[in-house]
Formats: structure tokens, C-alpha cells, sequence
């Protein structure tokens, strides 16, 4: 007789019919979403995409696809996870009406795309206002402004589709430039205010884009950021780019703006005094990290007076930094003294060198959130047409944009789960299962005491809760 020991129990399994729901934390997301009145504002701006009998109003075809997306869906099929759930997520739309939606979207795409950006910036307005002291308009003064990071990403397509070409990376696909905030460490993790498609070999130093993709971004800026007038404040702003974004023609657009801005640059080739200069370690500051220590193999250093500009905006201040390189790094011509050096321009009105220069290398952040973007939907387009493709960017756009937003206005300021990383809320909170009853002629959702986060879930709960009584009162701010 053979004794096997089983890694995991083995159970008989039966069918019920129980309401069981496999996705029940999502009821946080829902709630959230219908709390801030998401139907009503698509009503006003998109309703004339959907026939005027129709059953399933723009609200609840957009609502149900970013719900779906923020749990970690890639198609439109994959509605599914909400449509077997009736009791808890309500009716969802059939494939076919998804389709017939995209494809009338698609006929007016200009029309389409000016009607989500305003339900996107109107929902924004409302939840920032609702975040009280934690508003990121509020947090922004002329010192510590506001941070919007620009930056091109590449996106593969596995079959033929539109805008879809070759890339310098040698493989086939799109590539779209973002234009994300940064809400600063301790706040949270940040928002997307635009996201454009474009085709695979656009190149990332485009000032055209650069300045078109920014625009979208400072549209979607609440008027809390904006004066009586209506004019916005640009001295509370920052546009913090990679080298792709130190074009002369760009930064003289910034500071035409009014704007800060911070971004990587390229050194020209040093004669034989610079490098010289930048062996002398005596003149330099030694870096401070991200968590306020200083580091004690790293400096940096003001080398305006040392390399000139021309051509860059007046008041433009070129910044050094060496580090020891890293292992397997390649020497180049720069990297002096077992040091790489690189380099940024600024023209933010602080001096404190290290500052600076901790600021500008939190742009590392930027690439986080491009990641969590692409994990929301941006990194399988399903469609053909470029502009369905961009129909599903923005609703991937909005499916990470309310899993950030929520924390904001629900959560204190430092609740580890204001930095969650978009996997985990669907591994720890969205993933939670419960069991639908019914009671006093009302229908409740049941989910577990032992669940990983439950005193989380139900503080979100609560949290919606009160805020959708705000509101309904009309009391935005917190």
C-alpha cells in the first residue's frame, strides 16, 4: 500500500447555488466610482454615443471596462469576471454592445476623446478638492511645485495594426508618450493626466510631441490650479523630462509657460580643463538620496560657469553628478576617475545643489507609473484602429487613475497602502472573495474576517460611504 504525502489537502468539490463572488474587493472600486458620479458626468458629455433607448448608458459601458481593467483584464471577453456577478456589479453590457459602442466612438474620435478628457479633469477636480490637505493643488507653491514627468514608452503589437511600425528596438509595435504627475514621496504614488498613441518609430525627442502631449496634461489640471482669471498658475509647476526633452525649442516653450522645468542632458565632448576639473572632488557636494542621507561616494555640482549654454532659456542652470559606475557599465569618454558622470539643466528657483538633484532623480518614478499604466490595459491594444487603441488607452489611463485616486481621498497621508503597487491591490484587496445574502428585504455582501485585508476593505467602504454624503450635500472639500 502506497502512502502519498499531498502538498495541498484534496477536497470533494460540488456545485452550489450560492451567490458566492470571487472578485467581491472589487466593491471598493464600484462604490468609489459610482460615489463620485461618474454616470451623470458621462451622461452630460457622452451620451451621444449610445442610442437614446439604449439599456447600457456610456456610464456603465466605460465604468464596467475600467472596473475590469484595474482587476487585471486584457480584453473586452474578459467582462465576464463582472458579468457572472449580477447581484454585486449590476448588468453588464454584452460584448457585442462594447463593440458597437467602440466602433461609434471611433467615427467621432476627436469628439469622443474631448469628452472623456472632461469627464477625466471633472473627476479630478472632485476628488482633489475632496483630499483636503492632502490636494496635490493645495501641496504645490513656488518651492516644491507640482511635478509632471513626460516620457515615451514602447508598447509591442503581435498582429497589424494601425500606427503599428518597426521601433529602435527592433521589434514591431507603438510608441506612446505619457504625461504623468507625481504626487511626492509620502503622498502616494501618483496619477496620469494624458496618455497619446503614436506609431512605433516616432522618436522620443520630438519637441512637437513634447509640447502637444504637455498641453493635453495642463488642460487636465483642476482650476484650483488656475486664478480668477483663469490663468494657471505655472509658477507652481515643474515639467521634468529625460534627455529626449533638453531641445532648445521645448525648453524655450516652457519658459514662454512660465513653467520650472528639470531635465537630463546630454554633455557635449569636455576638453582636457573639464576633465580635469572633474577629478578635483573637493569642489563638489556629495549626493543626498531619496530617503534624506547622504551619500558618501557620490557628488555633484554647478557647472554652469564651467560648460556654456547657448541657445537655452535665460536663468537655465547646467548640474553635474559622478557616481562610481556601476558593475559591467561601459567607460565612456565622461566617465573619469572610475566615475560616470552625467548631467541636467534646470531652471527651478532653488540653489541647494544636492536638492536638486534628489529631485530630478526621482524622475525614476515616472517609469513605475508607465509600468502600472501598461499593466491597466495600455500594454495589449486589442483593436485594429488607432483610434479604438486610443479609446482603450484612456480607459486604462482611467482604471489606474481610480485605484491612485482612491487612497488620496479616502486614506491618511502615509497608509502603506497610499504606495500599493497596482498587482498587489489586486492580489491583497481585489481578489477578496465574498458571499452575497439577503436580509430584511436587502441584499448585503459577506467577505471574510481572515481575508489578507479586510479592515482595509471595509475602511474604503466606509470611507466612500461618507465621502458620497458629502458630495450628495454638496460639500466637496474635506
Amino acid at each position: 500500500m502506497l502512502n502519498d504525502t499531498r502538498v495541498f489537502p484534496s477536497l470533494p468539490a460540488a456545485p452550489t447555488g450560492q451567490s458566492l463572488v470571487s472578485h467581491a474587493g472589487l466593491n471598493v472600486l464600484t462604490s468609489f466610482l459610482d460615489a463620485t458620479g461618474f454616470g451623470a458626468l458621462c451622461e452630460e458629455q457622452l451620451a451621444g454615443f449610445v442610442p437614446e433607448t439604449a439599456t447600457h448608458r456610456p456610464g456603465r459601458v466605460l465604468g464596467s471596462l475600467a472596473v475590469m481593467l484595474a482587476d487585471g483584464g486584457e480584453h473586452v471577453s474578459d467582462l465576464d469576471t463582472l458579468r457572472d456577478s449580477p447581484d454585486l456589479f449590476g448588468p453588464v453590457a454584452s460584448n457585442a454592445t462594447v463593440s458597437r459602442f467602440v466602433e461609434r466612438a471611433t467615427e467621432e474620435p476627436e469628439a469622443f476623446t474631448l469628452g472623456f478628457a472632461a469627464v477625466a479633469k471633472a473627476l479630478r477636480s472632485r476628488i482633489w478638492e475632496a483630499a483636503g490637505p492632502r490636494n496635490p493643488a493645495t501641496l504645490a507653491t513656488r518651492l516644491d511645485p507640482l511635478i509632471i514627468d513626460l516620457d515615451a514608452t514602447l508598447v509591442d503589437a503581435h498582429s497589424e495594426k494601425e500606427l503599428a511600425t518597426g521601433h529602435y528596438k527592433r521589434g514591431f509595435g507603438h510608441s506612446p508618450f505619457v504625461a504623468s504627475l507625481d504626487y511626492g514621496r509620502g503622498n502616494g504614488t501618483g496619477e496620469v493626466l494624458a496618455a497619446e498613441l503614436r506609431a512605433g518609430n516616432q522618436g522620443a525627442n520630438s519637441a512637437k510631441d513634447h509640447i502637444r502631449v504637455l498641453d493635453k496634461a495642463l488642460a487636465q489640471l483642476p482650476d484650483s490650479m488656475r486664478d480668477e482669471h483663469g490663468k494657471l498658475h505655472a509658477d507652481r509647476i515643474l515639467v521634468r523630462t529625460d534627455s529626449a526633452g533638453a531641445s532648445r525649442e521645448f525648453l524655450n516653450h516652457l519658459h514662454s509657460l512660465g513653467l520650472q522645468f528639470s531635465t537630463s542632458y546630454t554633455l557635449p565632448v569636455p576638453n582636457e580643463r573639464f576633465v580635469h576639473w572633474i577629478n578635483d572632488k573637493d569642489l563638489w557636494e556629495r549626493v543626498i538620496e531619496q530617503d534624506g542621507y547622504e551619500r558618501r561616494d557620490a557628488w555633484v555640482i554647478d557647472a554652469t560657469k564651467v560648460i556654456k549654454l547657448h541657445g537655452y532659456p535665460a536663468g537655465t542652470r547646467l548640474y553635474l553628478r559622478a557616481e562610481p559606475l556601476h558593475p559591467g557599465a561601459q567607460a565612456s569618454i565622461f566617465d573619469v576617475d572610475g566615475h560616470r558622470v552625467t548631467a541636467f539643466l534646470t531652471n527651478a528657483p532653488r540653489w541647494n545643489v544636492a536638492f536638486l538633484d534628489a529631485g530630478h532623480r526621482a524622475r525614476g518614478r515616472c517609469e513605475n507609473r508607465i509600468k502600472t499604466l501598461k499593466n491597466s490595459g495600455m500594454g495589449k491594444l486589442p483593436f485594429f484602429r488607432a483610434s479604438a487603441n486610443q479609446l482603450w488607452t484612456d480607459l486604462a489611463m482611467l482604471a489606474m487613475n481610480l485605484v491612485a485616486w482612491m487612497p488620496l481621498a479616502i486614506l491618511p497621508a502615509g497608509h502603506d497602502a497610499g504606495t500599493w503597487d497596482m498587482k498587489r491591490w489586486r492580489y491583497r484587496l481585489f481578489s477578496i472573495a465574498g458571499k452575497i445574502i439577503s436580509s430584511a428585504r436587502q441584499k448585503r455582501l459577506l467577505i471574510p474576517e481572515s481575508a489578507p485585508e479586510s479592515p482595509l476593505f471595509f475602511t474604503l467602504v466606509e470611507g466612500t460611504a461618507r465621502l458620497r454624503e458629502r458630495w450628495r450635500n454638496g460639500h466637496l472639500a474635506a
